[in-house]
């Protein structure tokens, strides 16, 4: 691990496949975000790399940029291997773009699925770069996640409840 990329794994008892559809669809990322800011999302499941879904956001989730409060990014597939990897870059309000990856990658073992959660910052537009404003997402949010994810996938059900909902 380099100081511009945090990955944290963890075994979850299901089968690649199972994970790999929760990772892809936009809901899912709603329902296993340990963060706060993802409040919901619009689009399809994606299916190759270059397909994109909208993330509506509330920073104050994190309280570091309240003044942001609530917008929209795009999530756009830059690494797609079918229950093996997807990875994504977000653009929205920041320009240029601010250029950092999040991703998982999936291995089959014996008691189900390696799961490797990462974030990477190595690539980020220098502007970014000279803020000081990287890692966003902590060590502990992703493995956080990881955590939400399998319950997620346990319960078999990768989309939150619809708003209003009981």
């Amino acid at each position: 691990m380099t100081t511009e990329r945090i990955e944290v794994t963890r075994t979850i008892a299901a089968d690649p496949a199972a994970i790999f559809a929760v990772l892809c669809d936009p809901q899912g990322h709603v329902a296993i975000d340990s963060s706060g800011m993802l409040q919901s999302a619009d689009g399809a499941p994606v299916t190759k790399a270059g397909d994109s879904f909208v993330v509506h956001m509330d920073r104050e989730s994190l309280n570091d940029y309240p003044e942001l409060g609530r917008y929209d990014v795009t999530v756009t597939i830059s690494a797609f291997e079918q229950d093996r990897e997807v990875a994504w870059k977000v653009s929205g309000l920041m320009r240029p773009p601010i250029g950092h990856v999040y991703g998982y990658q999936l291995a089959p073992v014996d008691s189900g699925t390696q799961v490797t959660s990462y974030y990477d910052w190595s690539d980020i537009h220098p502007q970014y770069r000279d803020a000081g404003i990287f890692p966003v997402i902590s060590e502990g949010a992703l493995r956080a996640t990881l955590g939400i994810l399998a319950r997620t996938v346990a319960h078999g059900s990768p989309s939150p409840a619809a708003p209003g909902a009981s």
